[in-house]
């Protein structure tokens, strides 16, 4: 089944113990359209200027990647720069541009309004409201990515799109601003109060978490010869979550779990080079053969 993604097309300039890159490919949209292209049909709408080139957009081509829905506007395209500490778990931004992105307001195209699987990727939530009022008809899931930013300043609106979705996708300090409970348990319950009846909890280097009421399933972390950029891991890992349930075309908590498998997967492949020079490149044998080192890792018997 077809998987609509809303969200942010941008370069990106990165600084990490392994190098740096002044201008490469990025954005939440652009990360997780390429990694759920593995799994299924991804329409993409967002938002760019003029000086992103038929050669970046290179990577989308060949591709089951709809790009309709990607507006060129003038201007210059949404630009972000950050630096890495030495070991990785945390980033300072240096730059953050708007550019075009700063009057990004989404439409989608008419048959992009019947797509059965949703990912709202870290916008204003008022915008991923809109997009919700855009669809035809309820999609079969609905997926959301948020972060603090719009916990501290849109809780109203935030507050709104929670009530309308299934699944959150957060990192584990965003679990706890958002619910106020420290405890990821307590924070997991409170949140599905909220609206979303599924948490999905990035913990970075230590996994991920999947939340529900009555279970909790968490996939480990992948342990990496050389981690050269993390910048895309989150929104790679949202891709291949959504693209497997998208692929499986049901939500139970079987393709619930094989979706963070896979998710995480798409992550590990993602911070092995910088930007998305690792996840274009990627054959099919290759994320099988590492879906299966997920399962030896938690394999055993009692």
């Amino acid at each position: 089944m077809s998987l609509l993604v809303v969200g942010s097309v941008a370069f990106d300039a990165v600084e990490t113990p392994h190098g740096k890159i002044d201008r490469m490919l990025g954005g939440a949209a652009t990360y997780f359209a390429v990694a759920a292209s593995y799994f299924a049909p991804v329409k993409l709408v967002g938002v760019v200027g003029d000086d992103f080139t038929a050669r970046d957009a290179a990577v989308f081509r060949g591709r089951p990647i709809d790009t309709e829905g990607l507006e060129r506007a003038s201007g210059k395209t949404f630009f972000w720069s950050g630096r890495y500490s030495a070991d990785m778990n945390d980033r300072t931004t240096l730059v953050t541009d708007l550019n075009v992105f700063g009057e990004f307001n989404p439409k989608l195209p008419d048959r992009y309004r019947t797509a059965p699987f949703l990912f709202l990727a870290n916008i204003h939530p008022s915008l991923q409201l809109n997009v919700l009022r855009q669809m035809a008809r309820k999609p079969k899931l609905v997926a959301l990515d948020t972060m603090n930013y719009w916990i501290e300043r849109a809780p109203a609106e935030l507050e709104m799109v929670l009530h309308e979705i299934d699944i959150l996708v957060i990192n584990d300090a965003e679990a706890r601003q958002l619910s106020g409970e420290h405890n990821l348990l307590r924070a997991a319950a409170r949140i599905q109060q909220m609206g979303p009846k599924i948490l999905v909890v990035k913990r970075g280097e230590h996994g991920a978490m999947l939340m529900q009421k009555d279970s909790i399933f968490s996939v480990p972390g992948m342990t990496l010869a050389k981690v050269h950029d993390p910048t895309g891991a989150g929104d790679s890992f949202a891709g291949g979550f959504m693209g497997w349930l998208a692929k499986a075309g049901k939500v139970n908590d079987r393709t619930l779990r094989t979706a963070m498998v896979y998710g995480s997967v798409m992550g590990s492949f993602a911070v092995e080079r910088f930007g998305l020079e690792r996840l274009r490149r990627l054959k099919r044998p290759e994320i099988t053969a590492r879906a299966r080192q997920f399962r030896r890792l938690t394999q055993f018997t009692l």
